[in-house]
């Protein structure tokens, strides 16, 4: 930093609280300016950073099979359904119950898987 600085900085060092106020103040006049701006600008980021971590709570639903009920035949179908699996892989999913039979989809679309389970008689869970 330059020697004219140094001096400068010394000099607003030795303000009090009212003087420094007022010299903001002034400065904002004399150049047509507002130390708010930059303030506010720097605090939007904030909110919005906020608001981005409350969005990011959860977006990705997993289903999990958790117990498939009287109607194995019944689950199976609906996993094949739900899935695109082929026969013998839709039994693996119910057989090995619990088990995930969807991950990483919209919280609406976990809610209509669930509900087809549900009419079959099998208990889902979403994650």
């Amino acid at each position: 930093m330059s020697e004219k600085l140094q001096k400068l900085m010394e000099e607003i060092k030795s303000m009090t609280v009212l003087e420094l106020s007022e010299f903001v103040k002034a400065l904002e006049e004399e150049f047509g300016v507002s130390a708010a701006a930059p303030a506010a600008v720097a605090a939007a980021p904030a909110t919005g950073g906020e608001a981005a971590v409350e969005e990011e709570e959860q977006t990705e639903f997993d289903v999990i099979l958790k117990e498939v009920g009287p109607e194995k035949i019944k689950v199976i179908k609906t996993v094949r359904e739900v899935t695109g699996l082929g026969l013998k892989e839709a039994k693996d999913v119910v057989d090995n119950a619990p088990s995930t039979v969807k991950e990483g989809i919209e919280k609406d679309a976990a809610i209509e898987i669930q509900a087809k389970f549900k009419e079959v008689g099998a208990t889902v869970e979403i994650k």
